[in-house]
């Protein structure tokens, strides 16, 4: 027999506690509470992925879903040495691979899946144009597709997120665990992109969880294995290198032999580097000809109408003709190095676990707000930092998660996502404000500063959420004047720009002010 609750005893002001809503999932302990999130969390990847992804329909390169199983074709009939290089059977033009080697040979694991079960779908060359088939033959090629994708975030950043809440709940209430675990499986940003749109930012992200899990539990060595493998799937991993470095650095000087701690973590990040990229460390020129694919800097500064600095502002200044590439390369490295050093300054002065989580958040965004080729998806990275800190700033989270879905919206509805949009929005509120959570209880309070205690903040806002309500019927059923096709994307990313801008600012001073927190702490020790 399931145990029986308490009754329920009324406080000395005669009313009943908060009802605790978490309570038949939390009262078996953290693992079966994660098991059962995680069930329910797989359930809804697998509706998100009967949608459509991107590029269904439009030939003739097909979108992402093509592209990857592009990959997949190459790297399952060529040899790793020709997987970058250009050549008879590898057209770098139709959807070159450009992402580092651990990328390649996730996409040869999952070739040889698609080739044991549909040997057409991934044969050199004949393969291409996916969509040209029909019926139970097309149908079996996409299941099998989005199962590659299903297994990848299953075995991967499901593990790294127990490992996580494990390391990080070691003394927290059960329904706060509960409530965090659900926010970190049912990232609604995450589904979208990789079950519906069609990514595998599931492993990378998985393994930059794993990384910092690592950092809480004091395992540094760990620690670079895990984030060198991370940076070695995804390139835009580099969001979080800036935090990793200045907190392990910052540890190691407090050691009693700095140079020697920092030589064995330098070990363990080449030795990890060396067994990944085996294949292009033969000569300089294989070296060099991976690398040249994984920065586009033929792309531009930005393409599509992503809310990022150089993007929102080029609509009075226009840097691509201004400036060259060069130049733009160079402006654009000073702003991110800029925005990303009093984060790290702090954690190289005062190292801290829940320090290096704010440093994490502030250099992903700092790289989304003013490094080179953002991508709408690239707001993943500093929202998954954001999702690790939800019970320390709920409300910022809260709106933060509104502000990258809605970053998000023209790309989702290009690709037909709406009903999955609105229904993961509806979804994580519903969660959000489940009670016995976060809200109904106490807080711990690190910084006096907030942007709520501004008079204005409140109204500022209200008159956003408002706009970007009306954006939403406006985008859905208005054309846009045929003078300005893009009008509609670029009032979205106007709205979402200054929201991240003002995030970022809470965040950082937030951050800032652990150094105060924490010398104020040992004077209190001295003292006593």
């Amino acid at each position: 027999m399931p145990p029986k609750r308490k009754p329920v005893n009324l406080s000395g002001d005669g009313t009943a506690p908060p009802i605790d809503t978490w309570w038949w999932l939390t009262h078996k302990g953290t693992t079966t509470s994660f098991l059962c999130i995680s069930l329910f969390a797989l359930l809804i990847r697998s509706a998100v992925s009967m949608f459509p992804y991107s590029g269904a329909g439009t030939p003739p390169k097909f979108g992402d879903f093509e592209a990857q199983r592009h990959w997949m074709e190459i790297t399952t009939n060529l040899p790793p040495i020709d997987w970058y290089r250009n050549g008879t059977h590898n057209d770098l033009a139709y959807w070159g691979l450009d992402y580092p080697p651990l990328t390649a040979y996730q996409s040869y694991i999952h070739g040889i899946l698609l080739r044991t079960f549909d040997p057409d779908s991934v044969s050199l060359l004949t393969s291409r144009g996916h969509e040209s088939y029909h019926g139970l033959k097309l149908l079996c090629r996409k299941l099998l597709m989005r199962w590659t994708v299903f297994s990848s975030d299953a075995l991967i950043f499901f593990p790294a997120a127990l490992f996580f809440v494990l390391v990080y709940h070691r003394n927290r209430a059960k329904s706060e665990v509960a409530w965090h675990i659900a926010m970190i499986l049912l990232n609604p940003c995450l589904i979208l992109i990789d079950h519906g749109h069609f990514q595998y930012n599931c492993i990378s992200l998985g393994l930059t969880v794993g990384a910092i899990a690592a950092v809480l539990c004091g395992s540094e060595v760990l620690t670079c294995v895990f984030f060198t493998l991370a940076l070695s799937h995804k390139q835009m991993s580099a969001y979080f290198a800036p935090a990793f470095f200045s907190h392990l650095l910052g540890k190691c000087l407090r050691r009693k032999n700095p140079v020697l701690s920092v030589l064995k973590l330098g070990i363990a990040v080449i030795v990890t580097f060396v067994v990944v990229w085996w294949p292009y460390l033969h000569s300089v020129d294989d070296l060099l000809m991976v690398l040249s694919r994984l920065a586009p800097f033929e792309r531009g500064i930005y393409e599509d109408y992503v809310a990022n600095f150089w993007c929102t502002t080029s609509i009075l200044i226009k840097w691509k003709k201004l400036f060259t590439t060069p130049s733009l390369k160079s402006m654009s490295l000073a702003a991110t190095v800029l925005a990303s050093l009093p984060s790290m300054v702090q954690q190289i002065l005062s190292p801290s676990n829940e320090g290096f989580l704010y440093g994490l958040l502030n250099s992903s965004m700092a790289f989304y707000l003013f490094s080179f080729q953002v991508h709408e998806k690239s707001i993943l990275m500093p929202f998954l930092a954001a999702t690790l800190l939800a019970l320390k700033i709920p409300d910022h989270f809260n709106h933060l998660t509104y502000y990258a879905l809605f970053s998000m919206f023209p790309l989702l509805c290009r690709d037909k996502l709406l009903l999955p949009y609105l229904t993961l929005h509806f979804l994580f509120t519903l969660i959000y404000h489940s009670p016995g959570t976060h809200i109904t209880l106490p807080k711990t309070k690190t910084s006096s500063f907030s942007f709520t205690s501004f008079p204005g903040y409140v109204f500022l806002l209200r008159t956003h959420f408002f706009i970007s309500v009306l954006l939403h019927v406006v985008y859905l059923t208005i054309q846009p004047p045929s003078k300005y096709p893009f009008l509609f994307e670029a009032l979205i990313m106007i709205l979402c720009f200054s929201y991240f801008v003002m995030f970022a600012i809470y965040t950082n001073y937030t951050q800032w002010n652990f150094s105060s927190h924490f010398r104020s702490a040992d004077k209190e020790k001295k003292q006593i």
